[in-house]
């Protein structure tokens, strides 16, 4: 090449198409470059590797808090300080920067136990809405009648199967709903749903795209054959969270692969035993639930928006730590009563399971997303609240903590079976 003069407003074009960003530092621009001067110095110090643009850092959200879990966090995080935007006598919206929300996150499960405890929204009109009681949700009849076809397919429920996937999930640095391991964690997700219903013309799998950060929902549709139109949501969150957020080492495997993986034993069941509703069947891995059930949030309230039938929802977050004499404990608070006495009734009626409850509070979870939206959600959880699993949000939930099995996930994967095959039908 020989020595050309550009005028500098091209060479710094060719900069930053060629990511020569530290030779830059070093020109100046005003009057040209030698351009081969200017590469062979670039080229010297390698590519620069630009970062990666986070489009949720520091941007403004509402949150919406139980006024006594406010109390409860005392100065760990600084309401005090904050005016609110509106106050119930329940609830209080604050807002705040999105970078903090980890931060609240954390402080919320040390406090409180809780994963989330709180609702993350974009707007104040939005947060608004949950100082307002949640609508009723509809009733139906439940009834149990469908053992021939349960009872076998119970037995092709796989606890290495469930193992794997818990693995697979934990095997990600973190699922952190803006980091480039949440975007990755979620496309295996799709990809592997995909492969597990290949064959199935009835079954389409699908991303869920948020605005604010780039982690998609997943969602795996097994069409009613008979009853389209009506809707059973089996769901659980497929991200996880320690201290660092988009740098943290969180391998979740309990908080919550185990969920996942609960669900996804389910769907291999479907494929394997020929199983086709009569209603159709949504299993959805949510995205952003650690920092306030955001994913979650935006399809509910696109499925109330569309006016849809769901006829039952129900939540799988964190099935692996048998932390209590019981095996399934049902949460009693932000839940639908009688399709919990209905789930009472599965576990009587399909295993030999022992049956506890206990209550989680205000947004511990994803089903609260339903339930404020009106329709019908419950949530069967791992242990009693306080004997829950002591190692989440940390580097140390790893599958070994549960004994390097997943047995006590088995359990909640055939409730996924016994609760889809009995509300689908």
């Amino acid at each position: 090449m020989k020595n050309t003069k550009i005028p500098g407003i091209l060479a710094v074009a060719i900069l930053f198409s060629a990511a020569f960003s530290a030779a830059a530092a070093e020109v100046d621009f005003d009057g040209g470059i030698d351009l081969q001067a200017f590469l062979e110095a670039a080229q010297s110090r390698g590519p620069a590797v630009p970062a990666r643009p986070n489009p949720d850092f520091d941007v403004p959200v509402w949150i919406s808090v139980d006024n006594g879990d406010i109390e409860v966090l005392g100065s760990e995080f600084p309401f005090a300080g904050l005016k609110a935007a509106a106050r119930t006598q329940q609830t209080s919206v604050y807002k705040v920067n999105s970078s903090e929300l980890a931060a609240l996150s954390g402080i919320m499960h040390r406090k409180l136990h809780k994963c989330g405890g709180f609702f993350t929204h974009s707007s104040f009109k939005s947060a608004e809405k949950d100082l307002s009681a949640a609508p009723a949700s509809a009733s139906r009849a439940y009834t149990i009648d469908q053992g021939a076809r349960i009872v076998p397919m119970l037995k092709l429920v796989d606890e290495k199967a469930i193992s794997g996937t818990i693995e697979k999930l934990s095997a990600y640095k973190n699922r952190y709903y803006t980091s480039q391991t949440g975007v990755a964690s979620a496309k295996w997700l799709q990809d592997y749903w995909r492969e597990l219903a290949a064959g199935r013309q009835d079954i389409s799998v699908e991303a869920y795209p948020h605005k604010g950060w780039a982690q998609e929902s997943v969602i795996l549709t097994v069409r009613g054959a008979f009853e389209p139109q009506k809707i059973v949501v089996l769901g659980g969150h497929l991200d996880s969270i320690s201290r660092g957020g988009n740098n943290s080492t969180a391998p979740g495997a309990d908080d919550n692969a185990s969920g996942i993986a609960a669900l996804t034993e389910a769907i291999r069941v479907i494929v394997a035993s020929g199983y086709k509703p009569a209603m159709t069947i949504k299993f959805m891995g949510y995205a952003a639930e650690e920092v306030g059930l955001r994913g979650s949030q935006d399809i509910a309230a696109a499925f109330k928006k569309q006016g849809a039938e769901i006829e039952g929802s129900i939540q799988f977050d964190m099935t692996n730590f048998n932390g209590s004499a019981e095996d399934i404990f049902l949460i009693t608070d932000y839940t639908n009563a009688a399709q919990n006495a209905f789930l009472g009734g599965l576990v009587s009626a399909y295993t030999d399971y022992r049956l506890g409850e206990t209550k989680c509070g205000y947004a511990c979870s994803d089903h609260a997303s339903w339930t404020k939206n009106g329709f019908p959600a419950s949530f069967p959880f791992e242990s009693s609240f306080g004997d829950d699993n002591p190692f989440i949000h940390t580097p140390n939930d790893t599958i070994s903590q549960s004994g390097g099995h997943a047995l006590h996930a088995l359990k909640f994967a055939k409730l996924a079976v016994a609760y889809l095959v009995e509300t689908a039908k």
